[in-house]
């Protein structure tokens, strides 16, 4: 049996929109922190780059592709953290939009991850199901709708994948919210339960538009128990060494 731990922080963050500055500025910020707490991987919620919609208009204005100076100038501006970063954002590919997830390590770019259960207008499916490396411990990506779906887990399982990381955007009108408050958890419990592998979700927090995210950030064990949890209705970080 392996000894290997991962140190991983899953952050529950209010939503920022169309400021790129306030949110490089904020997480580099909390990767600081991180490789104070010699954090190894820190995960943050979908479509957290300049916030997330389910219009199309709105979806497409904030759609960057990976190769553009915008994102560059994030890579950049990251470059000096240690911490592996999983980054959510709309991504302009040649063949449309996807929601996507991106892997960034010391300032490159390690790969991305398209939503596959994509639930948002102008968005195209993902098919690839990526899994990456830190310290001997290999980890894949889910993207918040993906949770409902069994077989998007199992394939990173079947890749080797110990630990399934969820940027999740449960901003939603009121009765929704309250409708997956618990949902959202049972979901992330049985992905984990049924693959046997960790499972860490972040989530955004806090009130826009007339919508509420009540925040589901967590890290659950294989057997399904939450180990560790961001307090519901505020920002914060949860931590934990997976082994």
């Amino acid at each position: 049996m392996t000894t290997t731990k991962l140190r991983i922080a899953a952050f529950q963050r209010y939503p920022v929109f169309d400021d790129l500055q306030t949110v490089l500025t904020q997480l580099h910020t909390d990767l600081c922190w991180c490789q104070e707490q010699g954090v190894e991987l820190a995960l943050f919620p979908e479509c957290y780059l300049l916030g997330y919609s389910s219009d199309a208009q709105v979806v497409a204005r904030r759609a960057i592709a990976t190769d553009s100076p915008f994102f560059k100038q994030v890579l950049q501006q990251l470059s000096a953290v240690n911490t592996d970063v999983i980054l959510g954002f709309f991504e302009q590919r040649v063949a449309g939009i996807y929601n996507s997830a991106a892997v960034l390590r010391q300032g490159l770019l390690m790969g991305v991850y398209a939503k596959q259960y994509p639930n948002e207008r102008g968005i195209m499916a993902g098919t690839a199901s990526p899994v990456f490396e830190k310290s001997g411990y290999t980890y894949g990506i889910n993207i918040c709708n993906d949770a409902n779906y069994p077989d998007c887990a199992a394939e990173l399982c079947q890749q080797g994948a110990r630990l399934l990381c969820y940027p999740l955007n449960n901003m939603l009108a009121p009765v929704t919210a309250e409708k997956w408050r618990s949902k959202s958890v049972d979901n992330l419990r049985q992905r984990a339960i049924e693959t046997g592998c960790w499972v860490a979700s972040a989530d955004v927090v806090g009130k826009h538009e007339g919508k509420i995210s009540h925040g589901c950030t967590c890290i659950v064990a294989p057997d399904g128990r939450v180990v560790a949890r961001v307090t519901e209705g505020q920002a914060g970080v949860a931590v934990f060494d997976i082994g």
